[in-house]
């Protein structure tokens, strides 16, 4: 029997896996598809938001404030990339003044620090490239931005190596109260444990409604993203927004921690939980809205786009504990942004519930740092010798665009939890991240996948499932080249 299964491998399960290893506990995570990071954790803009937006008094307000002021020591602790660039909400020509204002006193309220409205000068001084309709902005400086997904990858190994277990394609079909605890069934498994916690993003609500009648709804909504070449990555150096309506915050411009451009995201209510396809229609919003906020839209720059679904709670906020009718069943549901920055005060939270409700002694040992894959593109020549000096595959460039080597590719293979795919590869050390986008390096990706895993070729996927990307061999073996 586990102690703790989490289900859901996102940046919320992750961190709460992470919190929870630093307890004498046997910890199961479950996750129905073949990564970490696999739905909104891996499409987002990695904004770390400064807490301006959120409701006085909400638990998103709450966990955003402790969320951010948290993130840059994890950041030096678990080895990911972080920048504080501060960001920007922007006030067109007649636009609601008293409302940029308010967002002034509310981001006070919620303990926002160093908050202040420029005007038009100031704001060319930080940001030349703003639209010249632009009349003034609140300054958020505590706004910073990271890389979504190796924030959640490096929370996930850094549990993992806290003796954290990750099941991956195990989706949660049932669960049941078994004596002292639960019974989480799977299509594949069946597993027992005294606490469960569900951080399952979209499907929360049915992972939920297993075991409680209390009411709960997630509403998918999706956003659009469009990335940029690095070549358009200096157009801003703080993330843009614009005055937030009842959808969000808007079409928002931002740097990336890695150079790039991003614009994005739109907010469209929905059904289906699996829609995280682009429109036309929603690609023409983002860089159509994107272009109010700059002087120029860099159109022609964009290498891709893609989209993600938010996890919307009807009411609006967070759901961080027990269901009355559900003992030792703690939901952390509803996490939609500032989901991303409350993440590891999220993480905290739930795991002193769980101390709360069963408590035991903290793990002697606990490990409390990380080190990341390391990256050739980002080393110095000194660094680069000294690699290439101890395993010569950093010498073998396999992504050119993002100038990754062999030796990374291997380092990510033989990580846990493991990369097994193009995507978990792509993620982790940026293999067909850059201008052609895998176009070139991800035939050699995959047979590298192959070798280091003893996989057939045909077995490997984009992204687990039957996201196979060979399907079938003209030539046998031995006829031919």
């Amino acid at each position: 029997m586990e102690d703790v299964i989490i289900i859901g491998a996102g940046v919320v399960g992750a961190s709460i896996a992470r919190e929870l290893s630093r307890q004498d506990r046997r910890i199961l995570v479950l996750e129905k598809n073949w990564d970490v990071a696999e739905g909104a954790s891996k499409a987002n803009s990695g904004i770390v938001h400064g807490g301006h937006d959120a409701l006085p008094g909400s638990l998103k307000a709450k966990y955003n404030i402790l969320g951010s002021r948290k993130m840059e020591a994890l950041s030096r602790k678990l080895d990911f990339p972080y920048s504080r660039n501060g960001s920007l909400v922007l006030l067109p020509f007649g636009g609601d003044r008293e409302k940029l204002k308010e967002l002034l006193a509310r981001g006070i309220r919620n303990g926002v620090e160093g908050l202040e409205i420029i005007e038009r000068e100031q704001l060319r001084m930080l940001e030349p490239n703003v639209s010249e309709s632009m009349e003034a902005a609140l300054f958020v400086p505590s706004g910073a931005i990271t890389d979504p997904f190796l924030l959640t990858i490096a929370l996930a190994e850094n549990a993992a190596a806290n003796g954290v277990e990750f099941r991956f394609g195990e989706e949660v079909r049932a669960i049941q109260r078994s004596g002292e605890g639960y019974c989480v069934e799977t299509e594949n498994s069946r597993f027992d444990a005294k606490l469960v916690v569900n951080a399952a993003g979209v499907y929360a609500d049915r992972i939920h409604a297993m075991v409680s009648r209390e009411p709960m709804e997630i509403i998918p909504v999706r956003g659009q993203y469009c990335l940029f070449d690095k070549e358009a990555g200096d157009l801003v150096k703080h993330t843009l927004f614009r005055l937030p309506t009842e959808k969000g915050k808007g079409i928002l411009i931002t740097p990336t921690v890695h150079g790039n451009l991003m614009a994005g995201p739109t907010a469209e209510t929905l059904s289906d939980k699996e829609a995280v396809n682009t429109t036309a229609e929603g690609l023409s919003e983002v860089l159509g809205k994107g272009a109010e906020s700059i002087r120029e839209m860099p159109q022609k720059k964009v290498i891709t786009s893609f989209a993600g679904l938010r996890a919307h709670e009807r009411n609006g906020d967070f759901i961080i504990g027990q269901p009355a009718d559900a003992p030792g069943f703690i939901d952390a549901a509803g996490i939609e942004s500032p989901g991303l920055t409350a993440a590891p005060a999220i993480g905290e939270a739930v795991s002193e519930m769980v101390m709360q409700i069963c408590p035991v002694p903290l793990r002697q040992g606990f490990i409390h740092t990380r080190k990341s894959i390391p990256c050739m593109a980002l080393s110095s020549d000194a660094e680069r010798k000294a690699l290439i000096d101890a395993d010569p595959a950093y010498a073998n460039v396999i992504c050119r665009c993002e100038l990754v080597t062999e030796g990374e590719i291997r380092e990510a293979l033989r990580r846990v939890p493991r990369a097994g795919t193009l995507d978990g590869i792509k993620r982790r050390v940026r293999a067909g991240m850059g201008r052609c986008q895998g176009g070139f390096c991800s035939p050699r990706v995959l047979n590298l996948i192959a070798q280091e895993l003893g996989l057939d070729p045909q077995e490997i996927t984009k992204c687990g499932g039957g996201s196979w990307i060979l399907m079938g061999r003209n030539k046998e073996e031995g006829h031919g080249r």
